[in-house]
């Protein structure tokens, strides 16, 4: 198996994983990536709206106060990085 291979293979199931865990389709997967490549996660309103977008494409409701949580972290770039902290911070 090639490099190239390998980590085509990994994509695949990694968004088979995500598809099967959230519904979400790896064509969505997609368009969001490509849409935040140039996003300035400093500014309120895209990060708010991308974040309401990622709960829609999830079929996740979103409580106000979270939302506010999640963008507040984001924009002032307090966001933790490792996933126990991450998954505390989106169960709440």
């Amino acid at each position: 198996m090639q490099g190239g291979e390998y980590v085509s293979n990994l994509e695949n199931k990694l968004f088979d994983k995500v598809k099967q865990n959230s519904n979400i389709s790896p064509n969505d997967i997609q368009k969001v990536a490509d849409s935040v490549k140039q996003a300035n996660f400093s500014d309120e309103k895209t990060v708010r709206d991308l974040v309401k977008r990622l709960a829609k494409l999830a079929d996740k409701p979103i409580s106000k106060e979270k939302e506010d949580k999640i963008v507040e972290a984001i924009t002032k770039n307090n966001m933790p990085m490792d996933m126990q902290t991450l998954n505390k911070m989106f169960k709440k």
